[in-house]
């Protein structure tokens, strides 16, 4: 019987000889496997996946006697502990990086942070010729990760890939960002072609990357959260039910672009009813001390305020009412009539709250604008311009009610309604005259904490749900 000894096949492979230890020796990390593809055609013979195994490990074994890998390990560690003078690394490196490259990659290794530091000794080790998976292995980060170093460093250079700076303002902070996320959740879904009722805060994503302004899910939130709303409240306030949302905001954004400096446009609503007592709110406390004020309480009365903004002046008329009806609406009209009648044409703005749309209002609007009526009282013309249903956040004297509430009415005690009446009257007074004076700015008056600024936006959201 014939014993057939497969090692006698591999004998050029069995011990590792002079000519593969030179080219070992030559480059410690070359791979095992190109090693015995280059050698096999130098013999005859058949060699199998288990001939390349076993020279693999004698490849690796061969290494570990002559302390290749080890001495790369120990000059890493020096590297990263600092025993590499920077005139010796100066030496290696000059002929592949400038003076001030190696400079920065040796203050980063010595002073900066481990992200950092990992790409200072990626690219040191890099360029030494020390393959990727053993700087991987040595520095316990993928291989994928010393990849994007490398190909950053070739690309934009050591001082970008070294730069862990960041956009001083976050997406979440930026306008462009804010007003887009409201005008989304401001319109029904349908218009974006979703069969939903309510937002998802995917499909705001999703729109928002559809526009060119790709932001993160998480920033998403902040967004609507920073504004002092919650998801949940989408359904009552972020979102308009009207059909014709898109029409209405149109024509309004449309009247307001080329409202001459004859006419005058008039944001219209009611605040209240509420009761003149000891209110709560938020104030500056001593440690340890808690604000409190009484759940049950005698009311000393009741207000509600009938009020129209005039957004080109910021001009506010108001006064008080005891119902909220068509008849204070008409009210309201006859008194803007007689303090506008040097203007051509008035419009009105408000929501759609019945009796902002009830027939003897638009009776009595017909009235007005009729030829005799306007010859004989030489009033201007009225014009409707109403909000799209369920859209309070598009009123902004809503905002002007929240700058009120958070100035006069909160953390208040007022001993009677007429008191707490000559309060409003004169925030509105101070507030007017100072439109008047600076009709640019709002300045840092108490009227500053209105919720935004008195100007008509899609991304308004003037309606403060903790304030109303």
């Amino acid at each position: 019987m014939t014993i057939r000894h497969w090692r006698t096949r591999v004998d050029p492979f069995y011990e590792i000889n002079d000519e593969i230890q030179k080219k070992l020796q030559e480059d410690p990390f070359l791979c095992g496997k190109k090693v015995f593809t280059e050698f096999q055609n130098s013999y005859p013979g058949k060699y199998d996946d288990k001939l390349l195994r076993t020279f693999q490990r004698r490849c690796k074994s061969w290494r570990k006697k002559n302390s290749t890998i080890e001495s790369t390990n120990a000059w890493l560690l020096s590297l990263l502990q600092g025993n590499i003078e920077l005139s010796e690394l100066k030496k290696q490196y000059l002929h592949v990086l400038v003076e001030e490259d190696i400079v920065s990659l040796n203050f980063c290794i010595l002073f900066r942070p481990l992200k950092l530091r990992n790409r200072a000794v990626s690219i040191l080790a890099h360029l030494r010729g020390i393959p990727n998976y053993y700087i991987s292995q040595f520095l316990h980060i993928s291989t994928s990760t010393i990849n994007a170093y490398i190909c950053q460093f070739q690309s934009d250079g050591i001082n970008r890939l070294l730069d862990m700076s960041r956009k001083n303002i976050k997406k979440c902070e930026e306008e462009k960002y804010i007003d887009e996320v409201f005008k989304i959740l401001h319109a029904p879904p349908s218009l974006h072609g979703i069969n939903r009722t309510t937002w998802r805060m995917d499909d705001i994503h999703r729109i928002m990357s559809e526009k060119g302004l790709p932001i993160a899910l998480i920033n998403i939130r902040k967004i609507i959260r920073n504004s002092g709303y919650r998801v949940r409240k989408a359904k009552k306030v972020l979102t308009s039910t009207d059909p014709f949302y898109k029409e209405k905001l149109e024509k309004i954004t449309k009247i307001l672009q080329s409202l001459k400096p004859t006419e005058k446009f008039f944001s219209i609503d009611e605040y209240g009813p509420f009761a003149v007592k000891i209110q709560g709110g938020r104030g500056l406390v001593a440690k340890g001390e808690v604000c409190t004020y009484p759940q049950w309480q005698k009311s000393k009365g009741t207000i509600i305020l009938t009020a129209a903004l005039e957004l080109s002046t910021n001009q506010v008329t108001h006064f008080y009412s005891k119902n909220k009806n068509t008849k204070e609406m008409i009210k309201l009209l006859n008194l803007l009539l007689k303090k506008y009648n040097n203007e051509e044409c008035i419009y009105f703005s408000w929501d759609a709250a019945s009796w902002h749309a009830s027939k003897e209002l638009y009776k009595k609007v017909e009235e007005v604008n009729s030829q005799e009526n306007r010859k004989k009282y030489s009033s201007p013309l009225v014009k409707l311009a109403p909000l799209p249903s369920c859209a309070q956040f598009l009123n902004v004297i809503e905002s002007v009610f929240s700058g009120m509430a958070r100035a006069i009415i909160h953390n208040s005690d007022y001993r009677s309604v007429d008191e707490c009446k000559e309060a409003i009257d004169q925030h509105f007074k101070e507030r007017n005259d100072r439109f008047l004076k600076n009709p640019k700015r709002a300045g840092n008056k108490i009227w500053g904490k209105e919720r935004v600024k008195a100007q008509f936006s899609e991304s308004n959201n003037c309606k403060d749900p903790k304030y109303r």
